[in-house]
């Protein structure tokens, strides 16, 4: 029979980290935060850094040969690990500290090895049990090897000098950011930019609206302004609009040419030309689109998972939050609602990327005089508002008012008729001030316009 393969180990390693723990008080702080004891294969050197770990989280302790076997013998350990001869082994093959870190990262990395070895294993058993839920097994294989690669991601204290100097360079720690990644999702619209600081990585933001005032044109604004102005790659599930409905409004806005034009192929040569060359230009845009019209939130986390370690998403877009499927337990509908947001929330941390939702109002809006949407119409809103960390409401006032009856109540000349004027209500905003953002939507081509900002008053 051939000899069993061991698992990726290094004794010599160990040993040198024990030793140098032995030899000076100091080492444990440069790796007892990295450093797990289950990242030593030896089970001996596992005790022996146990007992180390014990001694350090106790005021007033040192740690050194004595200490250390004062410990072990209390843990009633101390021959189980060969006793003080072994210590004094350790520290004879030790002459310094020096390169405490160093060893440390040799055993992390092999205990990562072991691992993914393991990891392998259960997602082997999980292929073994065939279980009709396919894309619940493989989101729970893609959770097995994140939890591999999560245990990767510890960071410990920065120093406020260090964290200035990145502050001041305009650029972010290394470990919240890939090479080359982009800091925030800028939207393209200046006045919501300025408010927002962009779409913020890890934010859950929900852009809300009554039917047909254009939240999706302006996700997809903001889709298009990104990827093509920042390069940045967008994720859009769409569930409510199939991918040549979002393709034909993508093109409108970008040529310029009537919606429905595009839409029923009725165009000029001249429009055919700008269709063209907007369609060269979105072409070479980022933007990767899913329209299943049944989701749940593991098959959004498992797709933008899967995209993320291909490609590297900078912003995922969900049209919209009411169309995504619960997972069956029963609950009410807002109960379900409460689960989906604060998932979305969840994966926008593990991803690291804003979350843009759109998101359906009650009818509640509709009973009011001013029908100015308020946090409390989110449909079905649950936690929305509690875990979203913008949101955003789409008001138009010439929808509710007619120009008569405008010219009535307002000095037209100093208050002309909001004709197409779209305000943007920030009505919650984790990171900074509520303010209302003036847009010009131009209907015909579903595409949004800068226009002015103006502050809210608090009340």
């Amino acid at each position: 029979m051939a000899e069993e393969k061991l698992p990726p180990h290094d004794i010599e390693a160990e040993e040198a980290i024990i030793g140098s723990l032995l030899i000076d008080p100091d080492a444990i702080f440069k790796v007892a935060v990295s450093l797990k004891p289950e990242d030593f294969f030896s089970e001996t050197n596992r005790v022996i850094y146990q007992a180390c770990l014990a001694l350090y989280q106790r005021p007033n302790e040192v740690i050194n040969q004595i200490t250390v076997a004062h410990e072990l013998m209390r843990q009633d350990k101390l021959e189980q690990i060969g006793g003080a001869a072994f210590l004094s082994h350790l520290i004879s093959n030790v002459p310094t500290s020096l390169h405490v870190e160093y060893y440390a990262q040799i055993v992390s990395d092999t205990a990562v090895m072991r691992r993914l070895i393991t990891a392998a294993r259960q997602i082997e058993a999980l292929g073994y049990e065939a279980s009709p839920d396919v894309a619940a097994s493989l989101n729970d294989a893609e959770d097995i090897l994140f939890k591999v690669r999560s245990r990767q991601g510890l960071q410990g204290l920065v120093p406020i000098r260090e964290v200035l100097g990145q502050y001041f360079e305009g650029s972010v720690p290394p470990t919240t950011l890939r090479t080359g990644e982009i800091p925030h999702i800028l939207t393209g619209f200046a006045a919501l930019d300025d408010s927002l600081g962009g779409l913020q990585r890890t934010d859950l933001i929900v852009l809300a609206a009554k039917t047909s005032l254009g939240k999706t044109s302006l996700a997809l604004n903001i889709a298009r302004n990104a990827s093509i102005n920042q390069k940045a790659c967008i994720a859009l599930f769409s569930l409510e609009m199939s991918r040549d409905a979002v393709v034909q409004r993508l093109l409108a806005s970008e040529s310029g040419v009537d919606s429905s034009k595009v839409r029923l192929w009725h165009f000029s040569e001249k429009d055919e030309i700008k269709i063209m060359e907007a369609s060269g230009i979105l072409s070479e845009a980022p933007i990767y689109v899913d329209d299943s019209p049944v989701l749940r939130v593991v098959d959004i986390r498992s797709k933008a998972r899967r995209l993320h370690f291909e490609r590297g998403i900078d912003l995922i877009i969900i049209d919209y939050l009411q169309l995504i499927q619960g997972d069956g337990k029963n609950e009410t509908r807002v109960q379900e609602i409460s689960n989906i947001t604060r998932a979305l929330k969840t994966l926008a941390r593990e991803l690291n990327v804003p979350i843009l939702a759109l998101s359906q109002l009650s009818r509640a809006v509709e009973a009011r005089p001013s029908h100015i949407p308020q946090l409390s119409d989110l449909r079905e809103s649950g936690s929305i508002e509690q875990d979203a960390d913008v949101v955003i409401f789409i008001h138009r006032e010439d929808l509710n008012c007619s120009s008569e009856d405008w010219s009535r109540l307002h000095d037209i000349e100093n208050e002309p008729y909001p004709r197409g004027i779209a305000d943007i209500i920030i009505a919650k905003h984790r990171h900074g001030p509520l303010k209302k953002i003036k847009l010009l939507f131009l209907e015909n081509i579903t595409k949004f316009n800068n226009v002015q900002a103006e502050p809210i008053s608090a009340s």
